[in-house]
């Protein structure tokens, strides 16, 4: 199946560097029946563009990784991706929770050096949910950069405790205490789903996105809210290489496009690329120059 030929901009909020080795997620891979010869292939900036143009993605967002103890996939290694293609591909930085002093610097330097439109933590890989002192001084910097915070809400797909996922009370807390820090759920918070739509509704700041989800699967919950009060409030992300991008932009195509149940067509751009551009203040692109428009 061709990928539909969108005329806007479409951008991935969630996209992982392919080749990245993280050992708890190859159950999360197994279990959502994902290409172990896809996902654990390294590939060049140039071959990432390619499945980009393929499925007419305009823009992707991609985050280094960090755990405990561990630097998985650097944000120099990043770099390799933006310096090649700085209108579109963009970083999100990790760093290490435990050296908190260090951490706001190389953030610091990452955005106002390298570009990079975020900082991006997983929970799960520290056992720390976003209310712990350590994550303060980030959200600080963040604020000042005038950068969003992304995390991950819901169950762990990798068998690690789930508990520091929950939308509330944690999501919630940090946006009472820092209401000008914009913050993106990504994974869309299933089984909590509904407190992650409540969260979103809740404060000015705080928008889902619905990375490591096929588009067919998404929760009635999410598709309600983005078709009401949160069409502003919800952007398209894949966790590639978890999920292709051509893939995922065929099924919106397929199952939320002119739909029952789908999202209404006023809803559609804002969700694809819309949001995501407007709060990650990324640059527009020239969709002609996209071989899936040609």
């Amino acid at each position: 199946m061709v990928a539909k030929k969108f005329q806007y901009p479409i951008v991935d909020v969630w996209a992982n560097p392919p080749g990245a080795a993280i050992p708890e997620v190859a159950r999360l891979l197994a279990q959502s029946h994902s290409d172990p010869g896809t996902t654990n292939q390294k590939r060049s900036p140039k071959d990432v563009i390619t499945l980009m143009d393929e499925a007419g993605v305009s823009h992707i967002c991609m985050s280094a990784w960090s755990r405990a103890g561990e630097t998985i996939f650097s944000n120099a290694e990043v770099t390799e991706y933006t310096r090649a293609y700085p209108d579109r591909i963009f970083g999100l930085a990790a760093v290490d929770l435990h050296d908190p002093v260090s951490a706001v610097k190389e953030l610091e330097h990452y955005v106002k050096v390298e570009g990079f439109v975020g900082l991006r933590v997983v929970p799960w890989l520290w056992n720390l949910p976003p209310t712990d002192a350590h994550y303060w001084p980030l959200f600080v910097k963040c604020i000042e950069l005038d950068i969003p915070f992304l995390t991950q809400v819901g169950h762990t797909g990798p068998l690690c405790p789930s508990e520091v996922g929950r939308p509330i009370p944690y999501i919630d807390a940090i946006a009472l205490k820092f209401p000008d820090l914009r913050i993106i759920m990504g994974h869309m918070g299933y089984p909590w789903v509904a407190e992650t739509v409540a969260v979103a509704w809740k404060h000015q700041n705080v928008y889902i996105d619905t990375s490591a989800w096929s588009p067919k699967y998404y929760a009635s919950e999410l598709i309600r809210f983005a078709n009401t009060t949160g069409r502003e409030k919800v952007m398209f992300g894949t966790n590639f290489p978890q999920l292709g991008w051509k893939t995922c932009v065929d099924n919106v195509n397929e199952y939320l496009v002119g739909t029952k149940d789908g999202f209404k067509s006023k809803v559609v751009q804002d969700f694809m690329g819309g949001n995501a551009i407007r709060v990650l203040k990324l640059p527009s692109v020239n969709l002609g120059n996209l071989k899936s428009n040609l």
